[in-house]
């Protein structure tokens, strides 16, 4: 159910909004959950947001950037630092928005899991919702690694019956072949339609997610791999309210916590766990 400045949202007539757009509004709207905004522009910039999302793993499946462990990542040094524990720092004089663009430019140059690709594919839309100034002033020093993002990309995972397209859903695979780990899920953007992006297994849907993970599985397992009800995705209120601001001026940022895990497609909540042991 979607909520603007407390009341229920019914679309006006001056709303011009596409196919992709309306499948969004529509999911929203019959979330059980209430989905509020304090105005109209920022829940189209939520729809926007959501919209380029999906494009950009659609952009992402259609490059040539490959799935890869931590161990044998790949990245551009003309504009990021291959850490030795396989994350991308971006290099110093780099604007974050030419980094971002340039794993999708120049992809055949980039490896990596689907956690990271997860965290590219949102803040690829979100640039090409907010533009390369606001976007360059909002995330400033970039990391990709795992689940690792800026505080202001908002991350968090909820429990749910049901998600938004744009939403990244989690395939849990419990009996994966330990010779083979990086199969113990898949992290996947979720289309609407049952159609799923994961970065390694192309665009599918749910059934083809499972039957791929079920094909690496230990032998004589008697547990499939399942469509989990854990559900990630960005906070896009702080980013929606600074661009309507059309603000360029330096704000604060702090050091978010990281945690090298070394473990290759873990979901959010995951990471975190990870994250709280470590700290």
């Amino acid at each position: 159910m979607i909520q603007v400045s407390g009341r229920p949202f019914q679309p006006s007539e001056s709303w011009k909004t596409d196919k992709v757009e309306n499948l969004i509004i529509d999911s929203l709207q019959k979330a059980q959950n209430v989905y509020s905004y304090s105005s109209e522009r920022e829940l189209l910039f939520e729809i926007k947001a959501r919209k380029n999302i999906i494009i950009s793993a659609q952009d992402m499946d259609g490059g040539k950037a490959a799935f890869a462990t931590f161990k044998n990542a790949q990245c551009n040094s003309d504009y990021w630092i291959l850490t030795k524990e396989g994350g991308f720092l971006l290099k110093r004089q780099v604007n974050p928005a030419d980094a971002i663009l340039d794993i999708f430019k120049n992809s055949a140059l980039y490896k990596f899991e689907c956690a990271t690709a997860c965290v590219i594919i949102f803040y690829h839309g979100l640039l090409q919702t907010m533009g390369s100034t606001s976007f360059n002033t909002l995330f400033p020093n970039l990391y990709l690694y795992s689940w690792h993002s800026d505080d202001d990309l908002g991350l968090h995972s909820v429990f749910a019956n049901d998600y938004i397209p744009g939403d990244v859903v989690y395939f849990n695979n419990p009996e994966v072949d330990p010779s083979i780990p990086w199969f113990r899920g898949i992290n996947a953007v979720a289309f609407g339609n049952d159609r799923f992006f994961g970065h390694g297994f192309s665009i599918r849907t749910k059934t083809k997610m499972i039957e791929g993970l079920n094909d690496k599985r230990i032998t004589n397992s008697q547990q499939s791999a399942y469509l989990t009800s854990l559900i990630t995705k960005p906070s896009f209120n702080q980013p929606a309210r600074f661009f309507s601001t059309q603000s360029s001026r330096a704000i604060h940022k702090t050091t978010p916590f990281l945690v090298h895990h070394n473990k290759t497609s873990v979901s959010y909540k995951h990471y975190l766990f990870e994250l709280s042991y470590k700290s």
